[in-house]
């Protein structure tokens, strides 16, 4: 069975709620894609292909940019979204044998309840963004989300998040022409992991399971920056001694990113990008995915071309199955029927 552990889906109510709303950018991008809500044409894409089946979770906008800073209201919606997921996976278990719990990290918890809650209730982990509305990831409000998630021992599912309005330039005040997506959020997936790194939160919660998306973003390209670069860390710092924090750390910061994080292998169709993940992961980090269904055909050609990579990849049975299922199934500790 190969089991794509991060693919997107909106669940109705939710959507219904996004197309009331009429959120830009990215609220537009998944009102013109089907198969993001969908039911039936999603399960018509996952019939397309042999021993598949798909993880569901939540798309975009974050729910913290939706609700515009009402916590309240960020953790009904969370609710509303996984309650849904989790009736659409018993329905429908062969074709999404699990799903994925919207977090709600702008609640007044941190998202704490909703995440104890929906994992109860059979979800496999919790989703959250690079960034809490603007907010960094180690901000100190953020911390009992982490502890609670290592206490559970369930994997968090990490999404970029960046909008237009992360203007590419000073001089600007938005991102031009898609960059923000583009570039950003590749950028953005690198720069959370370092800050939950150099915060020590990795440290401080050794037993935490962070899936990144897209293969971690510019991370494996960055080998030389993250290792002999960083290992210099404080040398370009002069208003603070940054030198103090690289002795405290308790690994080479190049080791967090290698050997601690997890990383999925949906690139968009592209195999350098997969070629450099595999090269920089350890092989028991990875999991398949193929971020179904946001690419030109809506649906199918990221999927196809994920399933093919792997396909093709000179490796031996048992770890293309690691990569296929065993390695989420270690970190979820669920056990996906073929």
């Amino acid at each position: 069975m190969r089991v794509d552990a991060y693919t997107h889906f909106m669940p109705s109510r939710m959507f219904k709620k996004l197309v009331d709303s009429g959120y830009p950018d990215i609220g537009k991008r998944m009102r013109e894609v089907p198969c993001i809500h969908d039911l039936d044409e999603r399960r018509r894409v996952v019939d397309s292909f042999k021993d598949y089946a798909q993880i569901l979770s939540y798309p975009m906008p974050p729910l913290e940019m939706l609700a515009k800073g009402d916590g309240a209201q960020v953790q009904a919606d969370a609710k509303l979204i996984n309650d849904e997921f989790a009736e659409i996976c018993a329905k429908h278990s062969d074709h999404f044998p699990g799903w994925v719990a919207q977090g709600a990290l702008g609640s007044a918890d941190a998202g704490v309840a909703e995440a104890e809650r929906a994992i109860k209730n059979g979800a496999l982990g919790v989703q959250i963004y690079t960034n809490v509305a603007g907010k960094p990831l180690d901000d100190p409000a953020f911390e009992p989300f982490f502890a609670a998630m290592e206490k559970m021992d369930k994997p968090i599912w990490l999404h970029p998040a960046r909008g237009a309005a992360f203007a590419d330039y000073a001089s600007e005040k938005k991102s031009k022409f898609e960059i923000w997506w583009a570039f950003g959020w590749s950028y953005e997936t690198g720069a959370a992991m370092a800050r939950l790194v150099f915060s020590r939160i990795m440290d401080k919660y050794p037993k935490l399971k962070i899936i990144t998306h897209h293969f971690g973003g510019i991370v494996p390209m960055l080998e030389g920056r993250i290792g002999p670069g960083w290992d210099q860390l404080g040398a370009r710092t002069s208003d603070e001694d940054l030198t103090v924090l690289l002795k405290e750390l308790k690994k080479r910061p190049l080791d967090y990113f290698k050997h601690t994080f997890y990383a999925d292998t949906a690139t968009f169709s592209a195999k350098p990008a997969l070629d450099a993940g595999f090269a920089f992961y350890d092989l028991d980090k990875i999991v398949f995915a193929s971020d179904c269904p946001f690419d030109p055909e809506k649906g199918t050609m990221y999927t196809r071309d994920a399933l093919r990579f792997i396909e093709e990849r000179d490796m031996p049975k048992a770890e293309k199955d690691m990569v296929w299922h065993g390695n989420l199934e270690r970190i979820t500790g669920v056990t996906f029927k073929k």
